[in-house]
């Protein structure tokens, strides 16, 4: 069996990419929400307040996988391979710091700022300026994209080692399996 990461990097993989896929899900839906609506303007901080907490969590496992290296490839994994999975991952990583940072940085350079999860309002420290918003909202949107595309290739290299390789690879992030309670052991029935 592979090598595996520690229990505290797959628990912040799992949770990071499933917040992710929702907060993907929650960016597309507000399409559908008019602007200069209140309903808009409540699911736009709810986006942003738990993006900010999303980009948070992102640092905590960049913090943990610096701290801690992560198991080696499969020694029979290609070269070129291993290139393009050290290459994804540093994307990957990119696209969740800047999804988080250019959101915020947008949010700043507009009138709303953000009112965290509704409750708090942070004023927004940079001026109401169209250039400056529109250039960190477009780099958001940009991120976004560039993650979803790299995430698509990361699900398709995991299913080519599980599928075609079948090297164990998807293990090495896999939580590990609850070893089941070993059975009572039976009585022995008396001699008589």
């Amino acid at each position: 069996m592979a090598a595996r990461y520690t229990s505290t990097a797959i628990f912040l993989h799992w949770l990071i990419a499933l917040l992710l896929l929702g907060q993907f899900a929650f960016g597309v839906l507000l399409g559908d929400i008019p602007r200069g609506t209140p309903e808009r303007g409540f699911y736009v901080n709810l986006h942003k307040s738990s993006g900010i907490l999303i980009g948070l969590l992102v640092l905590l496992r960049i913090g943990w996988r610096l701290a801690h290296k992560p198991p080696p490839l499969p020694a029979a994994m290609p070269a070129w391979q291993r290139h393009a999975a050290r290459l994804s991952h540093v994307v990957l990583y990119l696209c969740m710091v800047m999804l988080p940072l250019s959101g915020y940085l947008a949010s700043n350079f507009s009138r709303y700022g953000v009112k965290f999860f509704n409750i708090v309002h942070w004023a927004p420290w940079g001026p109401d300026d169209r250039t400056w918003y529109a250039l960190f909202n477009q780099t958001h949107h940009a991120a976004a994209l560039v993650l979803a595309i790299f995430v698509a290739l990361h699900l398709l290299a995991v299913a080519k080692h599980v599928l075609v390789d079948r090297d164990g690879l998807l293990l090495r992030m896999w939580p590990a399996r609850v070893r089941p309670l070993p059975a009572r052991p039976t009585p022995s029935p008396e001699i008589r």
